[in-house]
């Protein structure tokens, strides 16, 4: 049994957590619903995230199960929450106790700031890729979609959180179940206008 716990905060990224959860979840439904995914807040208000959805938590960091896997989004509200040192805190103690750390998008500013992420290579959202550099201690990485280091997992932006989650859920229960799930999720990118070709 795999208990994975998705931190969700104001200003998250939607598809950030939403993308991982659903892979998550159908990847317990094809285990006959022996995992767990929560969604953890640090209240137990609706979360309004980045693009305006509002989400109620299952948990907040006072309740919540033991997690073998643990899942910071981005969005623009990690320049706020970088400074929220309760969620810091909550971060710093869940990574000494899980078996994976995982980030999506400027996620992994926040586990630099809760130490998860310090020393490592990661991958974060292009746009963020400098900043985050500079911030030191840290290697990221441009041109992965996500990247592998240890026990800590890291994604590109937004979608990017998908692949690393397939990924995840491969080395956990094996490639076959990875495949399986994305057939069922039907995850096979074939992104428009791609090809496109400027107008004479």
């Amino acid at each position: 049994m795999t208990t994975y716990g998705i931190l969700i905060f104001e200003g998250a990224e939607e598809l950030d957590f939403v993308g991982p959860w659903e892979v998550f979840t159908a990847s317990s439904m094809l285990r006959e619903q022996v995992d767990t995914v929560v969604l953890i807040a640090e209240h137990s208000n609706p979360v309004r995230c980045n693009k305006g959805m509002r989400v109620l938590s299952d948990h907040t960091f006072s309740d919540h199960p033991q997690l073998d896997v643990l899942l910071v989004p981005g969005g623009n509200g990690t320049r706020v929450q970088v400074h929220n040192s309760a969620l810091i805190q909550w971060i710093s103690k869940e990574s000494s106790r899980v078996a994976w750390v995982t980030s999506v998008c400027t996620g992994a500013l926040l586990l630099h700031e809760a130490g998860p992420a310090r020393g490592k290579r990661v991958a974060t959202h292009y746009a963020f890729e400098e900043p985050l550099q500079s911030r030191g201690d840290i290697t990221v990485v441009k041109d992965a979609r996500y990247v592998v280091d240890g026990t800590v997992v890291t994604s590109q932006g937004v979608s990017a959180g998908i692949d690393m989650s397939l990924w995840l859920i491969g080395r956990i229960h094996g490639r076959e179940h990875a495949r399986a799930v994305r057939r069922y999720i039907q995850y096979e990118p074939a992104p428009p206008y791609m090809a496109d070709v400027p107008l004479s």
